[in-house]
């Protein structure tokens, strides 16, 4: 936690500085209350006692009441403005944080754990700063003032009061120890019922297309009964906290004035009254003592929660990044020119290579396909291409420069990337196509010309308010072949380098994919296109097309030249079209 508070600036501190002051004001207030107590008492057994002097000091303690109930307010003001503007920074540094992680990181926390520890981690470590704040600093300067105040009223009544002391602090750390590891398995239950209820929501259709509303429901309640089971018993161990309390401050009431009753009887007849002031004053003194102790408990339920959920964030802010921000940024005398140097590559933690010796050049105006049965390495290529991934062994050079020495937004801005899956955020056709920030401004022309290449012009003026039609999170309310032109759209507005296609063209019918190419090689005649594709119509026109078998290139070469040499790319061509209509092509 203490970590995390090093982010703290100067104005924040001021903050905590000013909360403080207020806090020993307040404090001091509510320490003054049981001395004009004892002096109304005293007052009303003295004889020749005036109304006008109890109701003098019963102003005083009004006023005190009044001045520690706003400066009670202030402080409360201040902590929660303190942890919410302390909560936003943390959530934003963490989101950039993860922004920047590659492939890796993000399947190292996977994206239900990193959602859980964006909101509901924060909102633990929140609520502590915003609670804790005060009374972490409160507690203390009450306890201390208070057993100074008391010190020399009573030996008996202070070894009461330090009996009591003891007992809480015996059975606050029973707590700590007991509780704090099940809190560290209440987060990774939540990670896990985020990613279920993820998983649900995200595949719907398919479960309730194969009537596994049952299968699902039972995998989430094993979940869910394990995280209420180890929350009812940290729920029981702290409900403990509450009655255990009250009996020993009922009892610590009980023994002062049982004590008390003894030695006022035992007193001379002058002493009495004094002892009986001295009585009222200690009993409130000592509650005082007990409330800041319950104070400090309150901070311990809550501490072994907002700890762990600490961890869990500076765990992922203190995760270092496997992909590395290069510094080159200039132009280059080459554009659009790729090429792949005996680049082999393996996963994290993995033993068998998915890539090896990799070896082939692209030059500017180039279409480079890749073709090759499932799991073959294809999508692979893009990845390392794309810089998700780092090469294990080799390098990969654009425009003469390997890209670890780009900085990765110089990178990405000469790439316009069609992923596999095409994604679609929330906002208009206009907002989805203009995408991203590459430092272009994408006008309406630019974003209507893109549109008609991807041939989703139809479509999109087909829509209640065109350009302007919202499209939902995911696109789900769009077909996937409007998802996939969309996605082509978003690319080509980018007007980059380099063209990325990952198997983008899947979703598409053949007449589609057809217009849709001939139109695209028009339009990017000058930039260099990377298309992953299963469909040898797709790729039939490629300069030069990559095949791989098990992550090995078997071979490279034309449409024609591979018919003749390259037994794996005849195999998936008469797969899919007759002899025939491969020699027409």
């Amino acid at each position: 936690m203490l970590k995390l508070l090093k982010d703290f600036n100067k104005k924040d501190w001021l903050i905590v500085f000013a909360s403080l002051l207020l806090i020993i004001f307040q404090v001091w207030l509510d320490l003054k209350l049981p001395d004009y107590m004892s002096n109304i008492t005293v007052l009303v057994q003295s004889e020749g006692s005036q109304m006008s002097e109890i109701l003098t000091e019963g102003g005083y303690m009004i006023l005190c009441a009044a001045g520690s109930l706003a400066a009670a307010m202030m402080v409360g003001y201040l902590t929660s403005f303190i942890s919410a503007t302390f909560s936003r920074k943390l959530r934003k540094q963490l989101f950039e944080k993860v922004q920047g992680f590659s492939m890796e990181e993000i399947k190292k926390f996977s994206t239900s754990s990193l959602i859980t520890r964006t909101t509901n981690d924060i909102t633990n470590i929140q609520m502590f700063l915003a609670m804790g704040l005060q009374m972490l600093i409160k507690a203390p300067i009450t306890a201390v003032w208070a057993v100074f105040k008391i010190l020399n009223k009573s030996w008996q009544w202070s070894a009461v009061t330090g009996a009591a002391v003891l007992v809480l602090i015996m059975m606050i750390i029973i707590l700590m120890v007991t509780v704090m590891p099940r809190f560290k398995l209440v987060q990774k239950l939540i990670d896990k019922i985020n990613g279920l209820t993820r998983e649900n929501l995200t595949g719907i259709r398919v479960v309730r297309a194969f009537n596994a509303e049952n299968y699902q429901e039972e995998k989430f309640d094993v979940q869910n009964k394990k995280l209420t089971k180890i929350q009812m018993f940290n729920q029981k161990m702290m409900a403990l906290m509450s009655p255990v309390m009250y009996l020993i401050m009922n009892l610590l009431s009980l023994s002062i004035y049982f004590i008390g009753a003894y030695l006022i009887d035992a007193a001379s007849l002058n002493d009495k009254i004094t002892l009986f002031g001295n009585m009222v004053v200690f009993s409130s003194y000592a509650m005082q003592v007990i409330m800041s102790f319950l104070m400090l408990a309150v901070i311990f339920i809550m501490y072994p929660r907002a700890n762990v959920s600490a961890q869990r964030v500076i765990e992922v802010l203190e995760t270092n990044d496997s992909i590395l921000d290069g510094t080159f940024d200039k132009k280059t005398k080459k554009t659009g020119e790729i090429e792949f140097k005996n680049v082999s590559f393996k996963y994290p933690d993995a033993d068998e290579y998915v890539l090896e010796n990799i070896s082939f050049k692209a030059k500017k105006g180039d279409t480079i396909a890749i073709i090759g049965s499932t799991g073959s390495g294809k999508s692979t290529i893009v990845n390392l291409l794309m810089r998700f991934y780092d090469v294990t062994d080799g390098e990969i050079l654009i425009d003469g420069v390997n890209i670890k020495d780009y900085k990765l937004d110089y990178l990405h801005n000469k790439l316009g990337y069609v992923p596999q899956k095409a994604v679609m955020f929330s906002g208009t056709v206009n907002y989805n196509v203009s995408y991203g920030d590459n430092g272009k401004e994408k006008s309406d022309k630019l974003i209507k010309e893109s549109v008609k290449v991807a041939q989703a012009k139809e479509f999109v003026e087909k829509m209640p308010n065109t350009y302007e039609s919202d499209i939902a999170q995911g696109g789900t309310n769009i077909s996937g072949g409007q998802k996939q032109r969309l996605s082509i759209a978003r690319a080509i507005a980018k007007n980059p380098e380099i063209y990325v296609f990952d198997d983008s063209f899947s979703a598409l019918d053949y007449k589609t994919d057809y217009v849709l190419r001939k139109e695209l090689k028009k339009y990017t005649k000058d930039a260099t296109s990377v298309i992953v594709a299963q469909r040898i119509g797709t790729i039939i026109n490629a300069d030069k097309i990559i095949v791989l078998d098990s992550g090995k290139a078997v071979g490279i070469g034309t449409h024609k030249e591979l018919l003749k040499n390259c037994d794996v790319y005849k195999e998936i061509a008469y797969s899919q079209l007759s002899k025939e209509e491969l020699e027409d092509e």
